[in-house]
């Protein structure tokens, strides 16, 4: 596990340090090894007992009183748990760091940042601390920027190396993905949708340089701290207060609306109002992509339990149900055409050579252990639809 590679970073003693980089190997053993193990042990004791499950939900009422399941969601908790305690006790002991990002309004490198007090944290994401995390993405009002120091230093933690030196493969991945795929696409304008801090907005602007990006979301502690970071690595984003239930954009006036592990925060009828808000400010030969997590539909009983696990233990109450939502009908719903729609997987951007990605990405999609599931195996996988039309 790497430190954070920029300017934001905070002081961390070398007590610090060895409790984050503990927590982390500790998260990917129970992701991994004991994961393979519960596995091991659903495949053995179903086929003795002659029982044969055709769905994720009979494969969790079997396993939920086994003792490995017991113990392995037990760890996966608690590591949880100590990947946000690991973290603040880092930000309790820096407290001029936070103040500093959170004052930082100043964009030397051509970004912005608005802020509208008049928007309100809708309550699911103010009623419950999703993923575990103390204070949920928005922390306090008086907080300032900590909530996306939490949100950064927690992922470094969190994803035990996998997800790219800056926390970015996945913008990577989706940018170029678009890249190859619609090589006519010449984006002047692309939003990243729940951006959070930013992790996966920067790369659009660095894919496509001449493009201005904004990234959106509710949450104003990690807007600020976005903001920030952004201006730390010199790329110019334009983050903007402002929900997924309507874009503050005109009429067919965006090339690429992006979206990453957003979906699954929101309740389905915000879902569909986001795809129906996609749809109408995109133009013709505009892009709606989403990084998500597969359908259930498209998996195994036993890969659709494992990636169901959140919603039942994690404090993601919508995950289950959106993965079971039919992903092509989201977009026809919302006005996109029946052809309209695609669906990839694809390996990390920045761990494998141009060639491999395109060649791989470009391929029909493929769904197995690795597809979504946290491990230095992963691929990513997306879905959305271009709007009919010539792209502009």
């Amino acid at each position: 596990m790497k430190a954070l590679d920029h300017s934001l970073a905070l002081n961390k003693s070398l007590d610090q340090r060895a409790r984050e980089r503990f927590t982390s190997s500790m998260r990917a053993w129970v992701l991994t090894d004991l994961a393979s193990q519960m596995q091991v042990d659903y495949e053995k004791s179903s086929a003795e007992a002659g029982q044969r499950h055709d769905s994720g939900e009979a494969v969790h009422q079997y396993v939920k009183n086994r003792d490995m399941f017991k113990w392995y969601s037990s760890l996966r908790c608690a590591t949880q748990e100590l990947v946000w305690q690991s973290v603040l006790s880092a930000i309790a002991s820096d407290p001029e760091s936070i103040e500093q990002i959170s004052a930082q309004s100043e964009a030397t490198h051509g970004g912005s940042l608005v802020l509208d007090a008049a928007i309100e944290l809708p309550d699911y994401t103010d009623s419950m601390d999703v993923h575990l995390m103390p204070g949920n993405y928005q922390g306090s009002e008086d907080s300032g920027a900590e909530a996306g120091a939490v949100y950064d230093n927690g992922l470094e933690v969190f994803s035990f190396g996998v997800m790219g030196k800056n926390l970015d493969d996945i913008g990577h991945s989706m940018a170029n993905y678009t890249r190859l795929k619609w090589p006519q696409l010449r984006p002047q304008l692309i939003i990243d949708v729940g951006c959070t801090i930013g992790h996966n907005t920067l790369p659009w602007k660095q894919t496509f340089p001449t493009a201005d990006v904004h990234g959106l979301d509710v949450a104003p502690s990690c807007l600020q701290y976005g903001h920030a970071r952004a201006e730390a690595f010199g790329v110019p984003i334009h983050f903007r207060q402002a929900s997924c239930e309507t874009l503050p954009y005109e009429d067919g006036s965006v090339d690429v609306v992006f979206s990453s592990m957003f979906l699954h925060e929101l309740p389905t009828h915000l879902i569909k109002t986001f795809f129906q808000e996609a749809h109408r400010v995109l133009k013709p030969g505009g892009v709606l992509i989403n990084m998500e997590l597969p359908p259930n539909d498209v998996l195994g009983a036993y890969d659709a339990f494992y990636l169901d696990w959140d919603c039942f233990y994690n404090n993601e109450p919508f995950y289950k149900d959106f993965r079971d939502l039919s992903y092509p009908k989201l977009c026809t719903d919302a006005g996109f055409g029946g052809t309209d729609f695609f669906q990839a997987t694809m390996p990390r951007y920045t761990y494998v050579s141009e060639a491999e990605f395109a060649q791989t990405s470009g391929a029909d999609a493929t769904f197995d252990a690795d597809t979504g599931r946290l491990s230095d195996t992963i691929t990513w996988y997306a879905f959305g639809a271009q709007k009919s039309g010539d792209a502009s």
